[in-house]
């Protein structure tokens, strides 16, 4: 019997989707090179537009898919789940294919926002070699991709799998491309279109080109199980999150970036959005986990060696944030349990402060030479609507450190953004009441039917 029977009596079909996916949140998908301006840059394609190869979707799928490695993805025989690459489309949700191909939308892609980053150490400085940045793409950009998979018609478990990997897409925990701890990645399922097509009747119709649509509307559902912590903030008074330069008034603004907004499936580029960085949230989360932990733990500072029990040294940060290669406790890293989304509000060019600064001489009582500097601060009072993903599986102390850690965040006692020594950044939840534990100012709500 050849080959080509053998396929065809194995894998009598091959199930088809055509998906249309959302950034909810930037996306980090790096060329793993680096040029003369940027440390990360974004993978492009033939156009200079972003896009993400079908590598990065097929491994995220793999990894989520784990138990079912071999039968899915294969070793000896193959993959039976194939995956296009994943392209970025216009502002009417199509696949710009040709070469040159260019709008005004697109053209928005030539030049992407670039994320500064800084590692702290537990003395609350620069680490040293710590600081990078990276490009990213813009929340709300949509791409379209196609998954296919190799299966028998009347079997029922090949039916299953093809529902899990779909049910994948549909999680709440599915982040695609890197970064996915500091809040990118995330995403959203807009169309799902499923067709089953038979080897050696139908299948040569199958079209190559994604611009052409067939097949039936699928609803993504979630089986997977997780813990929401939600939490409202709003500023007490003025807040910013550095975007690590200036502009032609000031030394130091806030971070903004340009977002896609979509009205009956037609995209429109928004600018001047006010980014709240989830990897600020991250950090100042991160460092009061470390001091509840050790205060359950019983580990304190006259006590211990502080060094030994902060940053990813301390079980709990390193539970929930995760911890690099080549720890000295993890050697190959270790994942973290906790997912973030950045968020962005309207920026309102009404609502600033500038506030000057000088460093004054404390033996003279004079200003120091060149320590003259301003900065311009944010004072819109909107809410912002904090969400956390986090594993369900965690000891009863890391779970008691993090909710701690909610309670001062949602008291107002731990500032977020830059400033912080100055007075900005803090934010109190309108939610919280004192000596109430009815009304600590979060809430915790269970997600999905399987345990992660």
């Amino acid at each position: 019997m050849s080959k080509v029977k053998e396929l065809k009596q194995e894998f009598s079909c091959r199930y088809v989707a055509q998906i249309l996916i959302e950034a909810t949140t930037p996306l980090k998908v790096g060329s793993g090179d680096s040029d003369i301006a940027i440390d990360s840059p974004v993978l492009k394609n033939w156009n200079g537009y972003p896009m993400i190869q079908g590598t990065s979707m097929a491994g995220v799928l793999r990894d989520a898919l784990d138990d079912r490695l071999d039968l899915l993805f294969g070793r000896k025989m193959g993959s039976r789940v194939l995956v296009s690459h994943v392209h970025l489309v216009d502002n009417d949700n199509t696949i710009p294919y040709a070469l040159g191909k260019s709008s005004e939308f697109l053209e928005h892609y030539k030049d992407l926002p670039i994320r500064e980053h800084v590692a702290i150490t537990h003395k609350g400085v620069a680490k040293s070699t710590g600081k990078f940045d990276e490009e990213v793409v813009y929340t709300g950009s949509r791409f379209k991709f196609e998954l296919e998979f190799l299966a028998d018609k009347d079997s029922n478990d090949d039916k299953q799998y093809w529902f899990d990997i779909l049910t994948e897409l549909g999680s709440p925990l599915f982040r695609l491309g890197g970064g996915s701890t500091k809040g990118f990645g995330q995403i959203k399922v807009i169309e799902c279109l499923e067709k089953t097509y038979t080897i050696g009747e139908d299948y040569h119709e199958k079209p190559s080109n994604l611009n052409t649509t067939k097949g039936t509307p699928k609803a993504l559902g979630n089986k997977k199980k997780a813990i929401m912590y939600k939490m409202s903030l709003q500023p007490e008074n003025f807040f910013m999150f550095g975007a690590g330069f200036g502009d032609d008034e000031v030394d130091d603004i806030a971070v903004m970036e340009d977002v896609v907004e979509w009205n009956n499936h037609v995209g429109k580029f928004e600018e001047q959005h006010i980014l709240f960085p989830a990897s600020s949230l991250k950090g100042a989360l991160s460092h009061r986990v470390a001091y509840h932990y050790n205060s359950i733990q019983g580990k304190y500072a006259d006590r211990e060696n502080i060094p030994d029990y902060v940053g990813t040294n301390n079980d709990a940060v390193a539970t929930i944030f995760g911890a690099e290669k080549g720890h000295e406790k993890y050697e190959k890293g270790k994942k973290g349990k906790a997912l973030f989304s950045d968020m962005f509000k309207k920026f309102d060019a009404s609502e600033i402060k500038i506030f000057d600064h000088v460093k004054i001489d404390r033996f003279t009582g004079g200003t120091v030479d060149g320590a003259l500097y301003n900065e311009k601060v944010i004072t819109q009072k909107d809410t912002w609507q904090i969400e956390i993903l986090l594993a369900n599986n965690l000891e009863d102390d890391v779970k008691e450190a993090f909710e701690r850690t909610l309670d001062d965040l949602a008291k107002g006692w731990l500032p977020l953004g830059g400033m912080v020594n100055r007075g900005h950044g803090v934010f109190i939840s309108p939610e919280y009441e004192a000596n109430n534990i009815d009304k600590r100012g979060w809430i915790c709500e269970s997600l999905g039917g399987e345990d992660e």
